[in-house]
């Protein structure tokens, strides 16, 4: 009697959920109207709901892309087919802008969406990739698995102004303060929609939403059920590295086991073989090859920058008057270009009422190698990054708390590997001691054999290689694998770390509490953790410590003028204080007027603040070039070394053998050379917060089918973070009276211009906050609409132009790194027969000139086309797709120094990905 009540109670309701063309549309999600029972629909649009709810009650359907549907439900074991009547891009939900679920159409400031739908359809060969199709993104690749996105300019790989949340988790990498692009994100099955908020954005997301922010949300497994995975598998070709096998899969199971408790877990790998990067330009001497120039230094070539007058090292004057550097390693000599990602994580959901109050801990852990270029070329082997977050939400409000770890693996830096190898496999003083000799040799002999100068170096360079192992054999490998795990950048190349990075934030939405507007207050607290064992930090003595708070307010009103006409008004505010900076102010105001439900007109005006990055704080890395150091306050209590004096100075001026210096003195007692080459006072001011202010103008509507997005906008930055090259003296004081002035009467000047012509001096670069204003400006505007029975079709065009007086500030660089113009179109259909689709993008990129502390160069224009087709197999729910990126196999590259991008042609099946 018991189980037949129990039957009785309960009401069972199923249906098809399909397009307008009778097509059927998995994912579509279906709830009852005031609670959170529903479900999702399966690969053949099909659903099935139980409940325990009486009828009569009302169907909630949505699918992105569609408008929303609500029917009623008037009796048990009813069956209730839907036809989803399509939308626009327009009606699109996104919640970025202004941390709260409100329409693309109606969103305060320019927000870029990839939902599903764009997932699915990519020609690029992985949804990170196909990002770059949409207006004003820039996609900068560093290597196979290595991708850099940025907005609005200002871009290199280390883009430490372009944040990038997974779930709400900074995804950046505490070591590096900036996320190695998808190497270790999300799975693609798992991707529930990107958002892309451009420009800056401190507001509402606090100190580092500088230039922009990329959103990734995942699936919840309440709304997503089953097993999806997929399988990519072909071909990567490059003229330098040839056809190499391509792998790519990735599967995500997740189960709701009741209205309480769903669970998740995902994986994905990748291999393949990266983009060869093989330069050979002459950094020294367009043009010159290491034939032709004895003082050759490679762009894609290390150890050849080991470099020194032969006539000043021998001291005789049958010696030419020249500089000559060692024969370095190309590239290829120090890596072996295999790209690797493997990544997992999961989720525990509680929903311990059965409503939208949600626990969730979340973990993800992945580990990769890749190539990454930021001053110099780094080998990223066996990198680790795991974060653990436990979040409590609901409709209204969540709470937030996260750990974001790292290891830095085998990794290391062919920069500086070049060098060292060198000097372990013959030492510089052996190799410029046979070179001189030899030298000294012919010069003396008479040169019988009557040899050119040319000839003369050739063979000196002959004689000095001799002894050294070959690439490849087993004495070289040995020496290899000694600097590469020696962390000593003095001696060795590799890098040791494990830093972390605590961060809790809070938002609450009062939605309707208040009748004047809907008001947010949330906040956030973060603390770094610097612990590189003093390899890369000045953290010899212990991890470094430091915190950062924010508070944050936003009011939102929306008030009807008239029947046709809508003003939506928003007022952000956010407050930031790092224990290292004084507290900082970020408002935003915005105003969109609404016109016929049609046509929105958007206007903003925002400004961002960036902190100075851990390593801008607190760098305190040696190398034989020189030391990096940090811009903070406290530098000096952390970095001191003890460095030998000359004997002249000992002898003369009574100097000890050893004096200390604390990192300090690069800021406090330096020289620096003006643009002309003039001995000037350097003394570098220590670092600040950046600072930008944003004005943008933006329209969105739709005009007789045609759906258009358009902005414009102009930025205003001030205390710029750059770098720049010092010299400290061992002894003496640079300026003594302070006035910035350098006065070579003063005694103290004189005992300091002393150290310098003596060699008693340590050479630095610094990082500080330049005294120019760099303004930037710029527009983009996006069509698209169907045409001819149902293709899509789209394009964008994006303008983007610096403001800055490069030639009377040549020894400042903005990196700006952005083209002035791009174009890109979209064309393609998700059926052109039953069950076939395809899709083709295209993209042109003016050319650009790239300014980065690796080098700068001429980035030629380009155009790219990448294509898919795709069929679906509705008896196995999966979904054939062949693709091919840069299908006209056109190379090019989008950073100087990298390695040339080739073509991808790949294979894939996707399973159960609704």
């Amino acid at each position: 009697m018991l189980l037949s009540v129990i039957s009785f109670a309960q009401t069972t309701v199923k249906g098809t959920i399909t397009d307008n063309t009778g097509q059927p549309l998995p994912g579509a999600n279906i709830i009852i109207e005031g609670t959170t029972i529903g479900t999702s629909s399966d690969f053949d649009g099909k659903y099935i709901i139980t409940t325990d709810q009486a009828p009569p009650f009302k169907l909630v359907v949505t699918y992105t892309g569609f408008e929303t549907q609500t029917l009623d439900v008037t009796s048990n074991n009813q069956t209730v087919d839907v036809k989803m009547i399509e939308g626009n891009e327009l009606d699109e939900i996104v919640i970025s802008a202004s941390r709260t679920p409100e329409r693309i159409f109606e969103s305060p400031v320019t927000v870029e969406r990839f939902g599903l739908k764009e997932i699915k359809n990519t020609p690029s060969a992985d949804f990170y990739g196909g990002l770059e199709n949409l207006k004003g993104v820039d996609i900068n690749t560093n290597s196979l698995t290595f991708k850099s996105i940025n907005t609005r300019g200002f871009a290199t790989f280390a883009n430490t102004r372009f944040m990038q949340l997974v779930d709400g988790m900074d995804n950046s990498a505490p070591a590096l303060n900036f996320p190695l692009g998808n190497l270790l994100g999300m799975v693609e099955t798992d991707v529930q929609s990107v958002e892309i908020l451009p420009g800056a954005s401190s507001a509402l997301y606090g100190a580092n939403a500088f230039n922009g922010i990329l959103f990734m949300t995942s699936k919840n497994p309440f709304d997503h059920q089953g097993i999806r995975g997929y399988f990519k598998q072909g071909i990567t070709s490059q003229e330098a590295a040839g056809d190499n096998s391509y792998t790519d899969f990735g599967i995500s199971m997740s189960h709701k086991f009741s209205d309480k408790f769903a669970a998740k877990v995902n994986f994905g790998y990748l291999k393949g073989t990266d983009w060869f990067a093989n330069n050979i330009d002459d950094k020294n001497l367009p043009g010159g090859t290491r034939e032709s120039n004895i003082n050759y230094n490679g762009v894609n070539v290390y150890g050849d920058e080991v470099a020194a007058n032969i006539r000043d090292l021998s001291g005789l004057g049958v010696i030419p008057d020249v500089v000559v550097s060692r024969t370095g390693f190309v590239e290829q000599d120090l890596t072996d270009y295999s790209a690797e990602s493997i990544k997992a994580d999961w989720g525990l959901y509680f929903r311990p009422w059965a409503n939208d109050f949600e626990i969730q801990y979340v973990g993800k852990v992945g580990t990769g190698s890749t190539i990454y270029q930021g001053a110099q070329r780094y080998r990223i082997d066996g990198f680790s990054l795991q974060q653990h977050k436990l979040e409590v939400r609901n409709d209204n409000f969540f709470v937030r708390g996260y750990v974001t770890s790292d290891k830095a693996g085998d990794t290391y830096v062919m920069d500086v590997l070049g060098p060292n190898l060198l000097n372990e496999l013959k030492s510089h003083a052996d190799w410029f001691g046979d070179y001189i000799a030899t030298y000294a040799g012919i010069e003396l002999s008479g040169n019988p054999q009557g040899l050119t100068d040319a000839e003369k170096h050739a063979a000196s360079r002959a004689v000095a290689e001799s002894g050294i192992p070959a690439v490849g054999s087993e004495e070289f490998q040995q020496a290899f694998d000694r600097v590469t795990s020696d962390t000593n950048f003095l001696t060795g190349a590799g890098f040791k770390d494990n830093s972390k990075i605590y961060h809790g934030d809070a938002n609450y939405n009062f939605g309707e509490t208040f009748d004047f507007a809907e008001v947010q207050v949330g906040g956030s607290y973060r603390t770094y953790r610097l612990n590189s064992f003093g390899t890369i930090y000045a953290d010899a003595e212990g991890p470094i410590t430091y915190s950062e708070l924010g508070i944050y307010t936003q009011l939102q009103r929306s008030l009807e003028l008239n029947e046709n006409l809508e003003l939506k008004l928003t007022g952000s505010v956010r407050y930031d204080k790092s224990e290292l900076f004084d507290g900082f102010f970020s408002p935003r105001i915005s105003a969109g007027l609404t016109v016929n439900e049609n046509h929105n007109i958007r206007a903003s005006f925002q400004t961002g603040f960036r902190n100075p990055d851990t390593q801008a704080l607190y760098i305190g890395l040696e190398t034989n070039a020189g030391t990096l150091i940090g811009g903070a306050t406290d530098i000096g209590n952390r970095f001191t070394r003890d460095y030998g004096v000359s004997q002249f100075a000992q002898n003369n001026l009574g100097q000890p053998a050893l004096l200390p210096q604390t990192g300090a003195a690069a800021y406090t007692n330096s020289f620096a050379q003006d643009q002309n080459g003039n001995l000037v006072v350097g003394n570098s001011n220590f670092t600040e917060p950046e600072q930008v202010a944003s004005f943008e103008l933006g329209y969105r509507g739709k005009v007789e089918g045609f759906v258009i997005d358009a902005s414009a906008y102009y930025s205003t930055y001030n205390d710029f973070l750059a770098n720049e090259n010092v010299i400290a003296p061992l002894y003496g004081n640079v300026d003594p009276d302070g006035d910035g002035v350098l006065d070579v009467t003063d005694p103290q000047t004189q005992l300091a211009l002393g150290a310098l012509q003596n060699g008693d001096t340590v050479g630095y670069q610094t990082y500080t906050n330049a005294d120019e204003t760099v303004n930037s400006y710029g527009a983009s505007v996006s069509v698209s609409t169907k045409i001819f029975g149902g293709f899509d079709i789209n394009a964008n065009y994006t303008w983007s132009r610096l403001d800055f007086d490069v030639a009377g500030n040549p020894n400042f660089q903005t990196n700006f790194n952005t083209p002035e113009h791009k174009v890109k179109l979209g064309f393609g259909k998700t059926d052109l027969i039953k069950n076939l689709g395809f899709n083709v993008a295209w993209r042109w990129s003016d050319n650009y000139f790239w300014e980065a502390s690796f080098g700068n160069g001429e980035i030629p224009a380009f155009n790219v086309l990448d294509a898919q087709v795709n069929y679906r197999i509705p008896s196995l729910k999966s979904t054939l797709k062949a693709g091919a990126t840069n299908l006209l196999a056109k190379e090019y590259f989008t950073a100087f120094g990298t390695g040339l991008i080739g073509s991808q042609y790949y294979l894939s099946l996707t399973i159960n990905n609704l």
